[in-house]
């Protein structure tokens, strides 16, 4: 297994077990197929295991995989706090005390925010006193790392990112994501700065695996280096410098073999003119299903009434690459959550936007079909739901 440098110097490794896909049976996660899993990433030289206070059942399994197995201070736990929830003081306090028991640990190693999409959640938490709770923490050894875990633009990642002193951070990012989400802008950002990224969502929850066109798989197939379309999305990620861990929600030994042998092979910068010009051909195979050419070059920002232009052809053109939900999935997490989010309804036409865009695109026209086709009536009430959940101040 390779390592990287956290921001203090420590080593982690280059993969690390994302804990939210273990195997249930009967509505109750496996513990001895996980542990097995589990096992076996570590003799593999995996020291970093990320799970979360919301994922049913999962902290209290990797704590007591750890404990019965005598490894809790040989590896890295890294979980979430539910931010919200937190509502109070004591509400860190008790959501903290509950996931140590639930993890059988007096520390966390990496402790993160859980699913900031917004500026103003990170404003909510200062003002309940985060700031001082994460130094109390620290100080006790109870907390060593300091992140959180983001879903939505890249200048709201870079916004809440140089806010604060963060030792690390953690986004959705692969090949297709390049430029949406926190996406190569916020990752380079956080090289600058000097903070470790830990990488979600790799393969799209195996989707640049499991969804790929016909086309795109037999590029794969007749390359000559004989990697996987997994393999493929892995290494683009391990050959940039600002990847710290990729995250990998591993279910199977066969899965946990393969991946720590990708990890132990991959270098920086170690891909070749020949490989980016396959990824890149892979996806222009996805983006043929697109319904909007978007490239998420931003040309079109800022829009005079705040709509996200490029965030939500992106998720658009999802429902059309994955599936409708995934699309409309997309939208409600990395647009329609932010506090001060316009829809498109909005409009009024003035094209501005289309005057600065280099694919020509009919941002106006489009901006129609994306809203209707991303926001029906059942998406409109749950992302009115879910706003109402994630962004109210108590």
């Amino acid at each position: 297994m390779q390592y990287r440098k956290d921001k203090h110097g420590e080593n982690i490794s280059v993969l690390g077990y994302g804990c939210m896909r273990f195997t249930s049976r009967n509505g109750k996660i496996d513990i001895d197929k996980t542990e097995t899993e589990i096992m076996e990433a570590y003799r593999n030289g995996v020291n970093y295991y990320d799970t979360a206070y919301m994922y049913p059942g999962s902290e209290a399994a990797l704590g007591l995989i750890l404990e019965r197995n005598a490894i809790r201070d040989k590896v890295n736990i890294a979980t979430k706090l539910p931010q919200y929830m937190i509502f109070s003081r004591k509400d860190l306090d008790n959501y903290f005390s509950e996931e140590l028991s639930r993890l059988r640990t007096d520390h966390v190693d990496y402790y993160l925010m859980h699913h900031m999409t917004d500026f103003v959640q990170w404003e909510k938490l200062k003002k309940i006193g985060i700031e001082e709770w994460i130094i109390e923490k620290k100080e006790k050894g109870q907390i060593r790392n300091i992140g959180f875990s983001y879903h939505g633009n890249s200048e709201m990642f870079i916004k809440i990112l140089e806010d604060y002193d963060w030792d690390f951070a953690q986004i959705q990012y692969n090949y297709l994501d390049e430029n949406t989400q926190a996406g190569r802008k916020g990752l380079d950002r956080a090289g600058e700065l000097g903070i470790p990224i830990i990488i979600m969502e790799p393969l799209r929850g195996g989707k640049l695996v499991n969804m790929l066109p016909e086309k795109a798989k037999e590029l794969i197939k007749n390359n000559k280096r004989g990697y996987s379309a997994a393999e493929w999305g892995f290494r683009w990620l391990f050959n940039q410098k600002n990847v710290t861990v990729i995250l990998s929600g591993m279910n199977s030994l066969d899965m946990v073999k393969e991946n720590c042998r990708i990890a132990d092979t991959s270098q920086i910068d170690s891909f070749t003119k020949e490989d980016f010009e396959l990824i890149e051909d892979i996806i222009k195979e996805i983006k043929a299903k697109e319904k909007v050419g978007c490239t998420g070059c931003r040309y079109c920002m800022p829009c005079v009434k705040g709509i996200d232009i490029p965030g939500t052809f992106n998720a658009y053109n999802r429902m059309y690459t994955e599936s409708k939900h995934d699309g409309r999935f997309q939208y409600a997490q990395a647009v329609a959550l932010r506090k001060d989010v316009t829809f498109a309804t909005a409009c009024i036409k003035c094209g501005k936007c289309e005057q600065h865009c280099p694919q020509s695109i009919p941002i106006r026209e489009k901006l129609v079909e994306a809203d209707k086709a991303l926001r029906p009536l059942p998406y409109r009430i749950g992302i009115n739901l879910a706003r109402t959940f994630l962004l109210r101040k108590k």
